[in-house]
């Protein structure tokens, strides 16, 4: 009999500015054993190197092209 890999969780946490979601993200992870993902970071990434290679925040398409031609590491 084969084992299943374990099976993980994927855990979103919302809430406004200043709640603590970051201290509360970070703070379950490490009990998990998880990696905590900021998808928010990986926002910003994109916005300034859109705006480091004159791409408009408003032209999706171009947007969509520097965002799949970017590597993000975690």
């Amino acid at each position: 009999m084969t084992e299943s890999p374990r099976r993980r969780l994927i855990i979103a946490i919302d809430g406004p500015a200043g709640a603590g979601k970051s201290t509360m993200a970070s703070r379950l992870a490490q009990k998990l054993g998880y990696r905590n993902l900021e998808s928010g970071a990986m926002y910003r990434a994109l916005s300034l190197k859109a705006m480091e290679s004159a791409v408009s925040l408003d032209d999706e398409d171009a947007l969509v092209k520097l965002a799949e031609a970017s590597k993000i590491r975690l």
